[in-house]
């Protein structure tokens, strides 16, 4: 990456190093004693339910949250130090960009701001336009742009500087499909080049195709860290899930008297063994109730999050 250069001292330490680190606002323990680590070119995914601690983690590492106890530390050095500040990159859930701006005024303005002048800056701008896909709309307004390259555009000023560890807050939100196939490919682009990242997301399809280690969250602890394939083995074991959309009066009651959760409209029980299935099946049809469908499958990464978490990433 550009800014090896720029920081040599901190080539052979960990991206990313959290030893104890806790965060107390009045009576709120948002983050309780968490250490973590991010290896060189890893995507570490951090998940968790909204208040579980993620947003006061990430301010820490990013350095504006002064913690109460504990450190953090980036490629050695303590989080927020200049050395800090230039191999850390921030990429934040809401758009940051001077809409009456061109596309190229903005990246500048960002450059500028990283400290890039000459043809630094104009090396980085062009790198950013055109990993970003919008070399033809450098000199069009961001107010005119769409909702996908307006997130193209602020991962780009957030990554001016070619950080070596970047922290990505939920960069897809609110784009269509296709543009967030896009940026998975950007992300892709990255990770190519030995870049370090922090991914948090809402939507558990993208943890799994996009981090290689998964770290989950919950009342200012981590409760669960490894591969996907890890959590799910760990959790789960050999065992199967299986889903049942049934159609009744105390279907509701029925399902969780039994243990099950509902997930959307249908309702999802783990069995120990295939052979289960029919006894289950047995059960619905003595409690009266109308079995419309019934699928078997191997429990993911969202099975692990509501078993550990007990609620939807958005709760």
């Amino acid at each position: 990456m550009g800014s090896a250069q720029d920081v040599p001292k901190l080539a052979k330490t960990l991206p990313l190093q959290i030893n104890g680190l806790s965060k107390r606002f009045g009576s709120l323990t948002a983050v309780d004693g968490i250490s973590l680590a991010v290896r060189s070119g890893e995507c570490l995914g951090l998940l968790g339910p909204n208040g579980a601690g993620k947003s006061t983690l990430l301010r820490s590492i990013a350095g504006r949250v002064i913690p109460d106890s504990g450190t953090v530390r980036i490629f050695g050095t303590a989080a927020g130090s200049p050395e800090a500040r230039k191999a850390l990159g921030w990429i934040p859930q809401e758009l940051a960009l001077y809409a009456r701006l061109t596309c190229r005024e903005n990246l500048v303005a960002f450059g500028q701001y990283q400290g890039l002048k000459g043809k630094a800056l104009e090396d980085a701008v062009g790198w950013c336009l055109d990993w970003a896909a919008l070399q033809d709309r450098a000199a069009e307004p961001v107010k005119n742009l769409s909702g996908g390259m307006k997130r193209r555009l602020n991962m780009a000023a957030g990554l001016i500087h070619r950080p070596r560890l970047v922290l990505m807050d939920e960069p897809t939100t609110g784009v269509d499909p296709q543009s967030r196939n896009r940026i998975f490919e950007m992300i892709e682009a990255l990770r190519r080049e030995g870049m370090s990242i922090i991914y948090t997301t809402h939507y558990m399809e993208e943890a799994e195709r996009l981090c290689d280690r998964i770290a989950i969250v919950d009342h200012g602890h981590i409760i669960a860290e490894g591969s996907n394939e890890e959590l799910v083995q760990r959790v789960f074991e050999s065992r199967s899930e299986v889903l049942v959309h049934l159609v009744g009066n105390g279907s509701a009651a029925w399902v969780a008297q039994r243990g099950g959760q509902q997930v959307g409209e249908a309702s999802q029980f783990t069995v120990d063994h295939a052979t289960d299935v029919a006894g289950l099946l047995a059960a619905i049809d003595e409690a009266g109730l109308e079995l419309v469908d019934v699928s078997v499958r191997r429990p993911n990464l969202e099975s692990v999050f509501l078993h550990l978490t007990g609620r939807g990433l958005r709760n």
